[in-house]
């Protein structure tokens, strides 16, 4: 195989550079046009999006939009600017979704305090010595005793419906899986989309403006503006899950899809020219995506420690009763 790709390579003039370039940036479109996928699931199960700091979506948001505009003006690779245009369709997306259930779930919550307010006024006076009563009634053993069958049919229920929320024994194993599937079918993606001669250079090769000029210029501050966006982004949802000491509502696969576009977009920049000046007009899209990786990692830590207290609960509840 490596020497059929070399073979393509010469006949086609790509040099090795260009192919990692190419091979990463193709896992890093595969991670992001996965990326919503989890957390998109685990927002409709709930039915909320309580566990999204709508703060992080909305710099997020920005950040895409200045990536975009910087990588068509600066001129960087094909990938970088494909990657930065889908950024920004995903971001909606997920925001669409969130403000969605938060609408929602806020005239829910409005319309079951008035009418918690209207039964305690009027109903629950009456009905309370009724239900203190109706536990030595005939047949109301009975009736306990199929609601108790019901509810033990209820786990088969949610398993068949999928609403089945039974916490994953090892999360972290299923979805560093789940990466590694990521990064192979990225690969052979873009083997495909080479022999379908996608990759085939141009006979003239476009002009890209002089790092002097207003046009570079405007792309650099465009550049430097998402890389600050991308690194301020996850600041909010940091300091949600802190002050909650909770990461419930979060899919664990959103964020290490995220790690792993970063690191392959990052890669795929990065690997599409060493040479100093491309460098230099790269740095604001390598600080943007490399370092979103540290504040990947502290939510990784977070889920962590989280998961544990979260994991004590119940059997602190059971030592109690």
């Amino acid at each position: 195989m490596a020497t059929h790709i070399l073979e393509a390579t010469v006949s086609r003039a790509l040099s090795v550079n260009e192919i990692l370039s190419g091979i990463f940036g193709s896992i890093s479109l595969t991670a992001w046009i996965c990326l919503l996928l989890p957390q998109l699931i685990t927002n409709f199960r709930a039915k909320s999006a309580d566990g999204l700091s709508m703060l992080f979506l909305a710099v997020w948001l920005f950040g895409d939009i200045a990536n975009l505009s910087g990588a068509l003006v600066t001129g960087l690779a094909p990938t970088a600017s494909a990657l930065a245009g889908y950024f920004c369709i995903s971001d909606i997306i997920l925001i669409s979704q969130s403000l969605y259930y938060n609408v929602i779930n806020a005239r829910k919550a409005r319309q079951r305090t008035r009418s918690t307010q209207s039964e305690v006024s009027e109903d629950e006076p009456l009905l309370q010595p009724r239900r203190r009563s109706s536990s030595g009634l005939p047949g109301s053993h009975r009736r306990h005793s199929v609601h108790h069958s019901d509810s033990n049919l209820e786990p088969i229920k949610r398993v068949i419906t999928g609403e089945d929320e039974t916490p994953d024994s090892n999360p972290w194993l299923h979805n560093t899986l789940s990466v590694a599937a990521i990064w192979i079918v990225g690969a052979i993606g873009w083997f495909i989309s080479y022999k379908a001669g996608a990759w085939d250079k141009p006979d003239v090769a476009d002009e890209e403006p002089s790092t002097d000029s207003p046009v570079a210029i405007l792309g650099m501050v465009l550049g430097y503006a998402s890389a600050l966006c991308y690194l301020c982004a996850r600041i909010p949802q940091i300091i949600k899950n802190y002050r909650e000491k909770s990461c419930d509502g979060l899919a664990l696969l959103f964020f290490l899809l995220s790690l792993t576009g970063n690191l392959t977009y990052g890669l795929s920049v990065f690997s599409y020219s060493q040479e100093p000046e491309y460098i230099v007009k790269a740095v604001p899209w390598l600080l943007g995506s490399l370092g979103t990786i540290v504040e990947d990692c502290v939510i990784f830590y977070q889920f962590r420690i989280y998961s544990k207290s979260g994991a004590a609960k119940p059997d602190n509840t059971d030592e109690a009763a």
